[in-house]
C-alpha cells in the first residue's frame, strides 16, 4: 500500500517542526543556524517526514527568541541570509520536503517601524496598525485583561497617551487585525514568502488575533488556589478568541489560495473548547489544519489518551496532533511513569502520536527521545522558562557539546542527551531514532493511517484502542498504558489470540499493529 496521489499533500503528514537556534552550528558561534540546518537536512529526510516547519528567523531584537519580529521579510544576522534561506527551501525541496514557515500575524516586536510609526501619535497611516485604548478617568488601564506571561496586558505609551495591548510580553504589542490596511500588509508578508517557495505557514497564537471590541473585563475564573500564571485566574471571555476570528482566517487561506499546494497549520491555546474551535477554524474556506495546546497542558494516562482518541475520531474539520514542541516541557519527561523517563513509554507515546487521525507535528528530538534539561539559573535565556526543551540536537556522543557546536552553545547540552546523540542511535536498532523510523514508514504504508476514519475501541484499562479504517482496509492499534503485560479481550476479533497479552507500555506495538492491519 502507498500514499494516495489524489489527495492533498498536507492531510496525513507528519511535519517536523525545526528550532533553528538548537538545530546546528554551522559557523562555531554557539547559535544553530539556516547552513546549519542544510549541514543536519539528510537527517530529517530520512526520518520520512513529509515536511518541516521552521520556527522564526525573521529580523529581531530576540526578546522572544524570534517571536517578536522586527522585520517580516528579513533574515535574522545570527541565522544566516535570506539567500541562505532560498538555499534551505530549496534543499527541502530537492528531498521531498515542504516547507512551512513561521508567520506570527497577532503582533509584533515593539522595534518594528510598523510600531515605532504608530506609536509617535494619533495620527498617520499607521496610527490604527496596533490596538490602541484611552486609560480609564483614574489613569489605570482600560480593563482587567492579563498577559500570558504575567501582569497587565497594557503598557502606557507617554508620546501617544494611550494603552497598546500586549498579549505576551511587553515587547510584543497587539496588531489591530480589524484594521484593512492591517490586514493587508500581513497579506503582503505571505505573498512574499509564498512566491520565494515557501509551501505555506505555521500561523501563530491564533486564538489572539481578535477580541471584544468594547473591551469589556475579563470575569474571574473562582480558582481555589492561586495558580503559578495569573492568566489562569480569568475566564477568557473578552480578550481572546473573538468573534472576528473567522474573518482573519477566511483572508490567511484566501491568500494561500492564490499559490497552488499551499496549506497552513493554525495553533490554539489550550482554553476550553479547543477542539471545537480547531474543527470551526478548519472548515471550509479557513485553514487547512491545526492544533490546541490542550493535550500538553495536563498529565497522561488513560483518561487522557481516551480523551484524544474521542477528539480524534470527530470528522469535522482535519486536526494536526502535537505531544511537544518548544513551548512545553518535553514528552519523555511530561508524560513519564513515576519512575521517570522510560524509553517504553516514549516508544507507546510516539506510536499514538503517529496513529491519530489527522496530520502530525513532530518536534526536533523527539525523535532521539530527548528529556527535559535543567537550565540553571547562570544559563537561563527564556524568561518565561522555557529552555529546558530547547537545548542543542546532540550529533555526536564523543564530541564536545554533543557536537552541535565548535563554540560554547546558546544553551547547555547535558550529559544525557550526548548518550541520545545521532550516531549513537543510528547504531542501535532499538533506539528511539530506528523505532521513529519503522513508524513512519507503517504510516507511510498505510493510507487508513494517513487519512482513514478512526473508530475507537471500548477497552478496559490499561488498555486504549482504535482501528483506522478505509473501504479497503481496517488497521487496529491497541496501546498497554502499564507497566506490566495485559491480556487482548476475547472480543476483539482474529487474528489476535484471545487472552493473549497486549506487551507492556508499547512493546512490539508497530508489529503488532501492522499485523492486524494485514487481516483487514
Amino acid at each position: 500500500m502507498g500514499q494516495d496521489k489524489a489527495a492533498p499533500w498536507w492531510q496525513g503528514a507528519v511535519i517536523y517542526q525545526l528550532y533553528p537556534r538548537s538545530f546546528r552550528d554551522s559557523n562555531g558561534d554557539g547559535i544553530g543556524d539556516l547552513r546549519g540546518i542544510l549541514e543536519g537536512l539528510d537527517h530529517v529526510a530520512s526520518l520520512g517526514v513529509d515536511a518541516v516547519w521552521l520556527c522564526p528567523v525573521y529580523a529581531s531584537p530576540g526578546a522572544d527568541l524570534g517571536y517578536d519580529v522586527a522585520d517580516h521579510m528579513a533574515v535574522a544576522a545570527e541565522y544566516g541570509t535570506l539567500q541562505d534561506l532560498d538555499a534551505l527551501i530549496a534543499a527541502c525541496h530537492g528531498r521531498g520536503l515542504r516547507v512551512l514557515l513561521d508567520l506570527i500575524v497577532g503582533h509584533t516586536s515593539e522595534a518594528h517601524p510598523w510600531f515605532l510609526e504608530s506609536r509617535a501619535g494619533r495620527e498617520g497611516p499607521l496610527a490604527g496598525r496596533y490596538v490602541w485604548a484611552d486609560p480609564k478617568a483614574d489613569g489605570s488601564p482600560p480593563n482587567n485583561w492579563l498577559s500570558v506571561f504575567g501582569g497587565p496586558a497594557w503598557r502606557w505609551e507617554p508620546a501617544r497617551r494611550q494603552f497598546a495591548l500586549h498579549h505576551f510580553l511587553p515587547q510584543q504589542p497587539a496588531l489591530n487585525l480589524a484594521d484593512p490596511a492591517t490586514m493587508d500588509a500581513m497579506a503582503e508578508v505571505m505573498r512574499f514568502w509564498l512566491a520565494r517557495g515557501a509551501d505555506g505557514f505555521r500561523v501563530d497564537a491564533l486564538d489572539f488575533v481578535a477580541h471584544d471590541p468594547l473591551l469589556r473585563s475579563n470575569p474571574a475564573a473562582g480558582l481555589r488556589e492561586t495558580p503559578a500564571k495569573l492568566f489562569g485566574m480569568q475566564q477568557h471571555l473578552h480578550d481572546m478568541m473573538g468573534e472576528a476570528t473567522d474573518a482573519v482566517l477566511a483572508r490567511l487561506r484566501a491568500e494561500a489560495d492564490a499559490f497552488p499546494n499551499r496549506a497552513l497549520l493554525g495553533e490554539f491555546s489550550s482554553q476550553p473548547g479547543a477542539f471545537q474551535r480547531i474543527a470551526r477554524a478548519t472548515g471550509p474556506g479557513r485553514l487547512h489544519m491545526a492544533y490546541t495546546l490542550a493535550p500538553l497542558r495536563v498529565g497522561f494516562g488513560v483518561a487522557a489518551a481516551r480523551g484524544l482518541i474521542e477528539a480524534a475520531a470527530h470528522p469535522e474539520g482535519w486536526p494536526c496532533w502535537s505531544f511537544s514542541n518548544h513551548d512545553v516541557v518535553r514528552t519523555a519527561s511530561r508524560w513519564a511513569p513515576e519512575g521517570g523517563p522510560d524509553p517504553r513509554t516514549t516508544r507507546m507515546l510516539l506510536a499514538l502520536l503517529l496513529t491519530l487521525r489527522g496530520s502530525v507535528s513532530l518536534y526536533q528530538g523527539e525523535e532521539l527521545g530527548l528529556t527535559q534539561v535543567d537550565i540553571p539559573s547562570h544559563a537561563i535565556r527564556d524568561r518565561a522558562g522555557r529552555d529546558g526543551s530547547r537545548t542543542p540536537i546532540p550529533w555526536r556522543h564523543d564530541a564536545p557539546h554533543g557536537g552541535f557546536t565548535t563554540g560554547t552553545p546558546w544553551l547547555p547540552v547535558p550529559d544525557p542527551h550526548r548518550g541520545l546523540a545521532v550516531d549513537r542511535q543510528e547504531a542501535d536498532v532499538a533506539s528511539p531514532l530506528r523505532f521513529t523510523r519503522a513508524m513512519l514508514a507503517l504510516r507511510r504504508a498505510n493510507p487508513a493511517l494517513r487519512r482513514g476514519a478512526l473508530e475507537p475501541l471500548e477497552l478496559a484499562a490499561p488498555l486504549v484502542g482504535f482501528d483506522r479504517v478505509t473501504e479497503a482496509a481496517r488497521l487496529r492499534c491497541v496501546f498497554n498504558l502499564s507497566g506490566e503485560a495485559a491480556p487482548i479481550p476475547a472480543t476483539l476479533a482474529a487474528p489476535a489470540i484471545p487472552g493473549a497479552p497486549v506487551p507492556g507500555i508499547g512493546e512490539s506495538l508497530a508489529a503488532w499493529s501492522a499485523a492486524m492491519g494485514q487481516a483487514g
